[in-house]
């Protein structure tokens, strides 16, 4: 087979790496804001603003996403992902692929042979995606970099005859035999598609526009809040040679005392109109709603009540949209996840299996949404139903498919 090179992928790398920490930033809350620089004044320049909704785009999704197990196990992939933290190792290569559009799993053999699978984010590893399969013709990682300068000191490039690794520290390079056909390099990809094979983010540009357009309200009524506190006074009238009050004790005093002139005439106070917070509370809700119809979320989830706790009923048929691209998700982790498992068996072997030989396998996961007390009395009841109809339809495994336990 023909390959770009690794030289080819560090380019590549090094285009999307941008992007995918940008990402990353907004998920962390450490993106800066860009202000217009109109209304706030300059000594309110160090002034910053946190939102998580980008971060609760992203967890809505990885949350629900519960892998239980390989059904139709023919070759005990449940065995390698059980030795490998099964729990902590889906569960983060499940939430990096919604935050950057794509995870990859690094697969290595330990002393006995065994295979170890390591979660690489997409700012740190690419490859050239055979779409016909979901796996890589040959791949790119960062292993490891620099704590100081973020440099690469450990970079590995993936063909399906070797890994190649080169490490810049101690300046040399060596490779390593693939027994398995394909680059041991696996992408993890969310919703993909013809234009871009290696998926979207959970976290889209209008997710991005719409939490900047949230923090630099947040920071306009931060200020307002300042006037809001301490509304603004004035005294008209007063004598040009009158000794002038310091400003904070005639605000706290809870008696001031002004005398009349020779000509008999006293000061006028007054109070300019309070600041009100209504405006700022009006757009950041309206940003929250646009932000929920993005990403299928409900005002709820972003901090704002809108009625009384909701039945389970009610929060599935509000997390319509979330359910559907849950779904969507399952599919594609799926495929992703059998692949590792495909090319961890190759390892653990060290044999060649074909990838069709893996057809029967198919995996399996927990209910997007978890029953509650009166939906399981509905399910029992229209179970009890089916089964008069079509005795021993409902297996043990088709209940827990159903319900979840």
């Amino acid at each position: 087979m023909d390959y770009l090179g690794i030289d080819y992928l560090r380019s590549k790398l090094a285009q999307k790496q941008v992007r995918v920490r940008m990402r990353y930033l907004y998920y962390e809350m450490k993106n800066s804001v860009r202000d217009f620089n109109i209304t706030i004044p300059k000594e309110w320049t160090w002034l910053t603003a946190c939102l998580g909704w980008s971060a609760k785009a992203a967890d809505s999704i990885a949350d629900r996403l519960v892998f239980r197990e390989f059904a139709d196990d023919n070759f005990n992939l449940n065995q390698i992902f059980s030795m490998n933290s099964k729990d902590v190792f889906v569960d983060s290569a499940i939430l990096s692929a919604c935050i950057a559009s794509c995870a990859f799993v690094y697969i290595s053999a330990d002393d006995d042979g065994y295979p170890r699978l390591q979660v690489i984010d997409g700012a740190n590893a690419t490859g050239i995606l055979d779409p016909i399969t979901m796996l890589l013709n040959e791949g790119y990682a960062i292993l490891e970099t620099d704590p100081r300068t973020e440099t690469p000191i450990l970079e590995a490039y993936f063909t399906a005859e070797s890994t190649l690794f080169i490490d810049r520290e101690r300046n040399e390079q060596y490779e390593i035999d693939n027994p398995a056909p394909y680059p041991l390099l696996v992408p993890i990809i969310f919703r993909p598609d013809a234009r871009r094979p290696f998926g979207h983010s959970r976290i889209t540009r209008a997710c991005m526009d719409i939490q900047q357009a949230a923090l630099r309200t947040l920071k306009r009524s931060e200020v307002s809040a300042e006037f809001y506190s301490f509304p603004q006074r004035y005294i008209t009238g007063m004598d040009p040679d009158a000794e002038l009050l310091e400003k904070w004790n005639a605000i706290v005093s809870s008696l001031l005392q002004f005398t009349k002139d020779e000509d008999g005439d006293s000061p006028t106070l007054g109070q300019f109109q309070q600041q009100s917070m209504a405006p700022f509370l009006d757009q950041l809700r309206l940003l929250a709603s646009l932000f929920a119809g993005e990403t299928g979320l409900t005002l709820d989830d972003l901090g704002f009540a809108t009625e009384n706790p909701s039945s389970a009923d009610a929060i599935k048929a509000s997390h319509e949209t979330l359910r559907l691209t849950a779904r969507k998700a399952q599919r594609t982790f799926g495929t992703g996840l059998l692949n590792v498992g495909y090319l961890s068996a190759c390892v653990r072997d060290d044999f060649p299996y074909l990838r069709r030989q893996f057809y029967l396998t198919v995996p399996k996961w927990e209910p997007i949404f978890e029953p509650d007390v009166s939906q399981i009395s509905g399910i029992g009841d229209a179970i009890n139903k089916i089964q008069q109809s079509f005795p021993d339809y409902f297996t043990e495994e088709k209940l827990r498919d159903l319900t979840g336990f």
